[in-house]
């Protein structure tokens, strides 16, 4: 008696179906293995944290006080009344000044008594150390040699009297020397005061301190007086500590 098989008992009836299934199974997770993408954890905390300190940073609240508008212009109505010229107006005639050619010239000899000279006074300038007679100081008497030395030595002590460093110019350690030139006119006063210098806060100094000298009796050149040019150094120093 010969054995028949049981067709559902045959282990080996779908091999090839199961082969496909697992091939195409091993070969999806290798997809999938190669295809994950993975990302710096550590990098996207740090991002997260800043932000979040970002966003609690507490903004103070500025209150902007803008004024009111100004309240609207108030329209001035103003009645117009017509009133009738009566008055009479006279109209002036103006005569012409202008010579036309039928109008006769008056011949009229002019003789030189009748021409009237204006003599013009010119400002003369005779420097310091040439002038005849110099300029003199309050309180200063003598000789042209000792009005000279007087009011040198007078000139020094106004200096010392009015001297005073500018604060700002002390606290940037500007220093230098200042060279001042002016005029002590014919009346006696300082005028025409020019200066040049290192800074011009000391230029300024320089000008005030000269502005203050007193008036003085004027210059002479041939007994008339005249201008002096005068120019002086002034010296701003700093003194260490």
């Amino acid at each position: 008696m010969e054995l028949k098989k049981n067709p559902r008992a045959n282990v080996g009836r779908n091999s090839s179906l199961y082969f496909a299934v697992g091939l195409n199974v091993m070969l999806l997770l290798t997809y999938l293995g190669l295809e994950h993408k993975t990302y710096e954890t550590e990098a996207a905390k740090i991002d997260i944290l800043m932000l979040t300190e970002q966003l609690e940073e507490d903004i103070p609240i500025t209150t902007i006080n803008i004024p009111p508008p100004p309240p609207p212009k108030q329209v001035v109505t103003q009645a117009i009344t017509i009133v009738e010229d009566v008055e009479e107006v006279e109209e002036t005639f103006i005569e012409s000044t202008e010579v036309g050619q039928d109008d006769i010239i008056e011949e009229r000899v002019v003789t030189v008594e009748e021409v009237e000279v204006e003599e013009v006074e010119e400002d003369i300038e005779v420097p310091f150390a040439v002038i005849e007679r110099v300029p003199q100081f309050p309180g200063c008497e003598g000789s042209n040699d000792e009005l000279r030395a007087c009011f040198q030595e007078m000139m020094n002590k106004h200096l010392q009297k009015h001297f005073r460093y500018p604060d700002a110019a002390s606290e940037l350690n500007i220093q230098g020397k200042v060279f001042v030139y002016f005029i002590i006119d014919k009346t006696g006063r300082v005028s025409k005061i020019k200066s040049r210098g290192p800074d011009k806060l000391l230029v300024t100094e320089a000008e005030r301190i000269i502005s203050l000298l007193p008036a003085m009796k004027p210059g002479k050149q041939r007994n008339k007086p005249v201008g002096v040019p005068y120019s002086i150094p002034i010296n701003f120093k700093l003194q260490e500590q």
